[in-house]
């Protein structure tokens, strides 16, 4: 038995009615009766006289079989206007007098229920959204219908994206050419790949598609050692802007001293103003130790081998050695600090 939807071709008048205006943007539809104000009222009744017209099926001249057995009434012209697909079917499409038949298969019927609809008056109801997000985006992509196919999207990425259904939402954006949506579920199963693993949608994916599960798998390889690369990175940039603020301080303490600590010819005063070098502290304690340890001579202190190493370093670097007051900042070669140690 087939499935008939409420709608029915009505009137047989000669009189045409006047043609409704066109439908505005795509918006969630309030319910009829809501309360609105100033010109928000008219657009509230275009929006009614759209879905009337799709609802009741007045002189329609389209009959449209979904899965079933289900039967929907709509009107060649929205359809061929909104979907250049439903044009192109339309212009084939075989009938019986005015009236054309043409079938769309593969998803429910209140999908497409609803997918008509939206043709007609852009609009949507959020609890047919929630339920029937993945096979709108479905028919928003074969029927070409980017504003509802936006939609979609966004509410997947706002609110309708779970664990339990990210896999099926990253198959099917490969397949509806979503990018955005295939980035955001790639990186939503990379965070999660211990649940996601065990949801139903991945055991389906991993027995009807295993590349893609092993694309899935490498990537995720592929993204930890970019995390450990990163580390690494930042590491590095740790230790360099640590040397660098080790030999500022240095600098500042050998050519103008600080508080308790400096060259001979410069009047040091407890009352001067605090350091603004924050490893200063840290090399005048290194540079008291390293004038009075007893070990260095042997080689064996390690407090003194990092002051070695970044007199070295300051050795390297300065590009005024001429007048730098560095200790040893004038002996450039590294074999000669070697022999001074």
């Amino acid at each position: 038995m087939e499935i008939i939807t409420k709608q029915s071709p009505q009137g047989c008048n000669n009189i045409c009615p006047t043609p409704p205006p066109l439908p505005g943007p795509a918006m969630n539809c309030r319910r009829k009766g809501s309360a609105t104000k100033g010109n928000s009222c008219a657009l509230t009744a275009t929006r009614d006289l759209w879905d009337n017209l799709f609802d009741r099926g007045y002189r329609a001249d389209v009959t449209i079989r979904t899965n079933d057995g289900g039967i929907i009434y709509a009107h060649a012209g929205v359809l061929g206007m909104a979907s250049p697909v439903l044009r192109g079917m339309l212009k084939q499409a075989k009938g019986v007098g005015h009236k054309r038949l043409i079938s769309i298969h593969g998803v429910q019927h209140d999908a497409v229920r609803v997918f008509i609809r939206f043709l007609y008056s852009s609009c949507y109801e959020q609890e047919e959204m929630k339920e029937l997000v993945l096979p709108l985006l479905v028919l928003s992509h074969a029927f070409v219908v980017p504003q509802l196919k936006r939609i979609c999207e966004q509410q997947l990425e706002n609110s309708l994206l779970t664990l339990d259904n990210v896999v099926d939402v990253f198959q099917l954006s490969l397949l509806c050419d979503a990018p955005r949506l295939v980035l955001l579920t790639h990186r939503m199963i990379l965070r999660n790949i211990k649940a996601v693993s065990a949801t139903e949608g991945w055991i389906a994916m991993k027995r009807s598609h295993p590349a893609l599960e092993k694309e899935i798998l490498e990537s995720m390889i592929y993204e930890e050692q970019m995390e450990k690369e990163r580390i690494r990175k930042l590491n590095e940039r740790k230790i360099y802007l640590q040397l660098y603020e080790a030999m500022e301080a240095l600098v500042h303490i050998c050519r103008d001293g600080c508080r308790t600590i400096g060259p001979c010819d410069k009047d040091l005063k407890d009352d001067q103003k605090p350091c603004t070098y924050e490893a200063c502290k840290g090399i005048e304690l290194l540079v008291r130790h390293f004038a009075g340890c007893k070990l260095r001579v042997l080689g064996g202190c390690i407090h003194c081998k990092r002051m070695w190493q970044l007199l070295e370093l300051h050795s390297r670097l300065c590009a005024d050695s001429g007048s730098c007051r560095v200790p040893l900042c004038r002996i450039k070669s590294r074999n000669n600090l070697r022999r001074m140690r």
